[in-house]
């Protein structure tokens, strides 16, 4: 592919979710880049829904109100009139819920950013090339991105926009199970669950807002059998706030250099809320607005810290439920079908098609004994299994372009998102988008901070255009 016409520098985005897809709209949207030199690759035929907006489960609901739900972090309610003006919940007499907020499903706001995103690639501003990308190389100062069917493109600027693994199982279960014709490793992929009978019961590895959609996605499809779920500590995602609440407290004048300083900022802030009549849920969503500086402000031990620690209690309140979902869970416990146990996996044997579970309860020396017919493992994503996910990512890592960011969450860069290889060196004209940057900046696994950092990346590649031109100026000037 000729990507040398003009001199004018190419950008190749690996990722069209809505990570990559915001990147490309902002740099579309300043007129840096020449057309045919902005390239997406996405294997998805429309860009801007991911794996996230992809789903065509109907049980699947963004689990954020729609009125904070934006590609435009200035303009919050975006989303909100463009499912007004689109008529986009027509027939989901399901999708208000409490206090009038809308919780489409998830399709609909990947509709939305590819409508955003998509008169972009008509009229050539942004190239989508539905392909997977197979190899990356540095050639000759630039990059060479090469896709499964042999194509090869070249840029002066790379931005990884691809998002978190799939659920790793736990490998006792992997070994056990991994023929076995009920058991899902992956409920992200379409029709997963399709191999569940109604009456099958059912063991749910996992406790957050996968294992939700896995219950309500059974729920919507009949299954009628019983369902146990299960993670170390039992937690179960929670909901929304049921008044409205703005976001409370301040964690930012005096930011916690310690986990259990931070660990008792927000317990004495919740405190102090509930005395004046409100709920944890307006400090939490403080703790969030401001989690970029807070995270900054902690040393590398004391990240690792509340990974290790914390991150499961900040993901239930963090990673809020939709209330349509949080009902169906709510009903099955009610109905005795639904059991949440704070227990791991001891031992696994399969017979026939039975599969027999050791469950050992957390903190105790109590073992619990069931019977299974399916397993579904809802983990949550492979932080640490990055490299293992795409081959060209690990080459990558090998030639010492990237690595894992010391906490774990990610992909290490640059405080720029500049990616960064194992000595610490900075990797040239090479940028991480979303998620995958979740290490460094805190708290990038949803919405507004996803389309925020979408932003922020935009314009650091735009600075970088800015600079190549420069420097070909003076080049010309020169000769």
């Amino acid at each position: 592919m000729d990507t040398q016409a003009h001199g004018k520098p190419v950008v190749v985005i690996v990722g069209g979710g809505v990570s990559g897809a915001g990147v490309a709209y902002y740099l579309a949207q300043s007129g840096l880049v020449a057309p045919g030199h902005l390239i997406v690759f996405e294997p998805r035929r429309k860009l801007g829904a991911g794996l996230a907006y992809d789903t065509p489960d109907p049980a699947h609901r963004i689990n954020v109100p729609s009125i904070k739900m934006s590609l435009l972090p200035d303009d919050p309610e975006h989303f909100q009139r463009w499912v007004d003006a689109s008529d986009a919940i027509a027939g989901d007499e399901d999708a208000r819920s409490f206090l009038g907020h809308l919780f489409p499903r998830r399709a609909v706001f990947g509709d939305y950013v590819n409508a955003m995103v998509q008169p972009l690639v008509d009229s050539g501003a942004i190239t989508h090339l539905a392909r997977k990308v197979s190899d990356v190389r540095r050639r000759n100062n630039r990059w060479l991105v090469s896709d499964e069917e042999g194509r090869r493109v070249e840029a002066d600027i790379l931005v990884l926009a691809t998002s978190h693994p799939s659920p790793t199982p736990p490998a006792s279960l992997a070994r056990a199970l991994g023929h076995h014709p009920r058991f899902v490793a992956d409920p992200t992929r379409p029709d997963a669950l399709d191999v569940i009978g109604a009456d099958d019961r059912v063991l749910v590895v996992g406790n957050g807002l996968t294992s939700a959609d896995v219950i309500a996605s059974l729920d919507l499809r009949g299954h009628r059998g019983a369902i146990t779920a299960i993670s170390r500590r039992g937690l179960r995602s929670r909901g929304h706030a049921r008044t409205p609440q703005d976001p409370y407290g301040d964690f930012t004048t005096a930011p916690a250099k310690t986990a259990l300083e931070l660990l008792k900022k927000i317990r004495s802030t919740i405190r102090e809320a509930e005395a004046g009549g409100a709920s944890w849920h307006g400090v939490i969503d403080q703790v969030r607005g401001q989690g970029h500086l807070l995270w900054r402000a902690l040393p590398v031990s004391e990240r690792r810290r509340i990974v290790r620690h914390l991150r499961p209690y900040w993901d239930v309140h963090r990673f809020r439920i939709a209330p349509q979902v949080e009902e169906v869970g709510d009903r099955a416990i009610a109905a005795g079908r639904l059991e949440i146990l704070a227990a791991s996996i001891e031992s696994v044997r399969v017979d026939g098609e039975k599969i027999d579970c050791v469950l050992r309860v957390s903190r105790s020396q109590n073992r619990i004994e069931r019977l299974f017919d399916a397993v579904v493992v809802t983990t949550g994503p492979g932080h640490r299994a990055i490299f293992e996910s795409q081959d060209w990512i690990a080459r990558l890592a090998e030639a010492g372009y990237l690595a894992l960011e010391p906490t774990g969450l990610g992909l290490d860069c640059t405080m720029t998102s500049q990616a960064l290889g194992p000595t610490g060196e900075i990797a040239p004209s090479f940028y991480i988008s979303g998620p995958l940057a979740r290490g460094t900046f805190g708290e990038l696994m949803g919405l507004p901070q996803v389309a925020e950092h979408a932003v922020f990346v935009a314009g650091q590649v735009a600075k970088e255009i800015e600079r190549m031109g420069d420097l070909t100026r003076l080049d010309n000037s020169a000769a």
